[in-house]
């Protein structure tokens, strides 16, 4: 079983922008914070990745994309429980976020096998 990253980069830029338009100034931050974040992420600097997406989740608690992607940086660093509530709460705020959704299928059968 892998965690699916969708880089779905044209949904998630309307997305934001959009709450950037709506919320106005914080949510620029956290845009700014998630794209930072997403890219450390992908450098495999778990640590940053987390600290990053933790802020953008304070600032937007409303993107299910931030949800998912902070989930994928506590599954790097062998959080599983935190990882399985991030990917629960990007699914609980976007049911149509197919990464998300197939990333808590697989959260939730890690912590099931790890129970004892």
């Amino acid at each position: 079983m892998s965690f699916r990253f969708c880089a779905t980069w044209l949904h998630i830029g309307c997305a934001l922008c959009a709450a950037v338009l709506v919320l106005g100034c914080s949510s620029f931050r956290a845009a700014v914070l998630y794209q930072s974040g997403t890219s450390a992420l992908d450098r495999g600097d778990s640590a940053q990745a987390i600290a990053e997406l933790e802020r953008a989740a304070e600032l937007l608690p409303e993107a299910s994309e931030v949800q998912n992607h902070l989930g994928l940086a506590y599954h790097a660093v062998g959080r599983e429980r935190d990882a399985e509530l991030a990917f629960r709460r990007a699914v609980a705020l976007d049911c149509r976020n197919a990464a998300a959704v197939e990333n808590l299928r697989v959260a939730e059968a890690r912590v099931l096998k790890e129970r004892p």
